[in-house]
C-alpha cells in the first residue's frame, strides 16, 4: 500500500467517511470506489480492508463475485454487445468484429485511450430489436456493423459503473 500514490488513496477518504467503518458497508464502499476510479485498484482494496476491519480475502471475494466490479481500469463508457440467442442469430458476432476493427480491442478489453471497455452480455431483454449494442447508456437496436462508427462517435453519455 505504501507504493500507492497519495492522491489515489486521498480519493478514498471521502468515500470511507460516508459509511460506518464495518463489514456491512463493504459493497456500498466498493460501488463508490468503482465510480470514483472506474475500477478497484489493489492498493485501494487493501486500504478498504484495513479501514473496515475485513480480511483482504473477503474484500477480493466480493470484488470478484459481482460483475459490476472490475479489477482492471475500465473505459469512460462501456460497450455491451448482446450475445443472447436472438442477437447471436441476427449478427452479434459481426458487431463484435466491427468493434474490434474500429477500437483495436475485443471483449473484456479496454481501449488504449481508456475511452471504451467492450463487454459481451448474455441477454439485455430486447430480443425484438436484435442485435442490440449498448454504448454507455444508449441502446441501439437492429444494429448493423456499418453503424458502429457512428455509435462510437456519439459516445455513450457515460456510464454509471
Amino acid at each position: 500500500m505504501s507504493d500507492a500514490p497519495c492522491a489515489e488513496l486521498a480519493r478514498l477518504e471521502p468515500i470511507l467517511a460516508a459509511y460506518p467503518l464495518r463489514e456491512d458497508s463493504l459493497i456500498q464502499v466498493l460501488q463508490d470506489v468503482q465510480r470514483a476510479y472506474r475500477y478497484l485498484p489493489c492498493e485501494v482494496l487493501t486500504r478498504v480492508a484495513e479501514r473496515l476491519d475485513v480480511p483482504l480475502a473477503r474484500v477480493f471475494s466480493v470484488a470478484t463475485f459481482y460483475r459490476a466490479f472490475a479489477l482492471s481500469p475500465q473505459g469512460e463508457s462501456t460497450i455491451q454487445v448482446c450475445t443472447g440467442t436472438a442477437c447471436h442469430i441476427r449478427g452479434a458476432e459481426r458487431l463484435l468484429d466491427e468493434l474490434q476493427h474500429e477500437l483495436h480491442a475485443g471483449p473484456g478489453e479496454t481501449t488504449a485511450d481508456r475511452r471504451f471497455t467492450i463487454r459481451t452480455v448474455n441477454c439485455v431483454g430486447a430480443c425484438a430489436m436484435a442485435p442490440v449494442l449498448i454504448v454507455g447508456n444508449r441502446y441501439h437496436g437492429n444494429a448493423k456493423p456499418a453503424q458502429v462508427p457512428g455509435f462510437l462517435a456519439e459516445g455513450g453519455g457515460g456510464d454509471a459503473h
